[in-house]
């Protein structure tokens, strides 16, 4: 039998009827793209100008979307959500630092993670951002194969031996760790360290997974040249798969410096080249783990029908469904009510810190079409259920 995406009772179980209120309240706002807009601008000047609005962020967008500002404030939210077979992966959402302290504050952020997740059934993955570990600029001057001098390439070092650490951790308790995927002029650079990593710890299991956006219409390629390698070298790849965060600045980028837009031309070229790499894993299942990062129903589906064409329990440790806390719980809840393996993405860090990661979530769900409609018709559906008043 199916996950039933429509059972709003087994979706929102969770959720008391204020915070259902909210989350319908939240969700009306971000269907409103004028108003999103305006309440980022306003949002952005607000910080910088260090007005006091982290209480209003706090009660609304911040705690349906975040599980807190430090891993303790996220336990409850994380112990509450395993009672359904619901796990977590804890994000430390702080973007855009670019000082050396800083990330050796996220490397260290991500080794206490680590020890958090084998001490905690509950969490099976560890994750981080290859901008958590180093600069972007020097990514992206790696990437473009431009020469670095001594100091580039020893803070260059640097960032690879921060991958280095956390990678050898995760392997050593048997942990799995995700690596985030950011933009496409970086991106390459920081595939090549995660490559090298997986050569490393990947041997008997896989323990560091890459990241594909599947937007960009090369990362089909990219995926059938990566089973090569590993099927000749003889490793295994872990790999969430995703649709992609980053497609407005992808695009405009492109245009201003005159070259081929690496996002497919379409939403439908997207969800095609989404799904043909989860079919091409399935069909390398023994050297391939699966973590299908999406908020797709259809994509969703397809998987599952995948897993039932090659008699796999739903519970297959090689295959792990995952969603972003505060979205698609309609999805998340009702696979883990059927037992399969599924997470939420539990973004955390200091409210004003993680406030780029909210606000490209907001924009996020205003530009994909459906989304928040989707979000909306189950709510208004769970409200009318609970005769909550409309």
């Amino acid at each position: 039998m199916n996950p039933d995406f429509e059972n709003t009772a087994i979706a929102f179980q969770l959720k008391t009827d204020s915070e259902l209120e909210r989350a319908y309240f939240l969700f009306k706002l971000i269907a409103n793209e004028p108003l999103v807009k305006i309440g980022t601008a306003v949002t952005n000047f607000a910080i910088k100008a260090h007005l006091p609005i982290e209480g209003l962020i706090r009660a609304t967008v911040f705690d349906h979307f975040c599980g807190g500002v430090n891993e303790e404030d996220c336990i409850p939210i994380i112990d509450k959500m395993y009672e359904k077979r619901v796990c977590s992966i804890l994000d430390y959402s702080v973007e855009g630092k670019e000082v050396e302290d800083q990330f050796d504050f996220a490397l260290q952020k991500t080794l206490e993670v680590l020890d958090f997740v084998k001490e905690k059934d509950a969490i099976p993955f560890a994750v981080f951002k290859p901008t958590g570990f180093g600069r972007f600029e020097l990514y992206e001057k790696v990437t473009a194969g431009k020469n670095l001098d001594k100091v580039e390439s020893e803070e260059w070092q640097r960032i690879v031996n921060r991958y280095d650490q956390v990678c050898k951790k995760a392997h050593d308790l048997g942990v799995a760790l995700l690596i985030d995927a950011e933009e496409s002029w970086m991106q390459d650079a920081a595939d090549n360290i995660v490559l090298d990593m997986m050569r490393k710890y990947n041997r008997k299991k896989p323990v560091v997974f890459n990241t594909l956006q599947m937007y960009r219409w090369d990362r089909l390629d990219y995926l059938k040249n990566l089973n090569e390698i590993a099927a000749l070298e003889n490793f295994k790849i872990g790999l969430k798969v995703v649709r992609g965060a980053y497609m407005e600045k992808e695009n405009e980028r492109a245009k201003e410096h005159g070259y081929k837009s690496p996002i497919c031309v379409s939403k439908k070229a997207t969800d095609e080249n989404f799904d043909a790499a989860i079919s091409f894993m399935m069909e390398n299942l023994e050297r391939m783990s699966i973590f299908a990062g999406t908020h797709n129903e259809a994509s969703t589906l397809k998987l599952i029908a995948l897993m039932k064409k090659n008699k796999l329990n739903p519970s297959d440790s090689n295959i792990w469904f995952g969603q972003l806390y505060g979205m698609s719980d309609h999805i998340t809840f009702n696979l883990t009510a059927q037992e399969y393996n599924a997470a939420k993405y539990v973004p955390y860090g200091p409210v004003k810190d993680v406030m780029p990661y909210l606000i490209r979530r907001a924009e996020e769900n205003t530009s994909v079409a459906g989304q928040t409609t989707r979000e909306l018709l189950l709510l208004k559906k769970e409200k009318e259920r609970r005769k909550l008043d409309l």
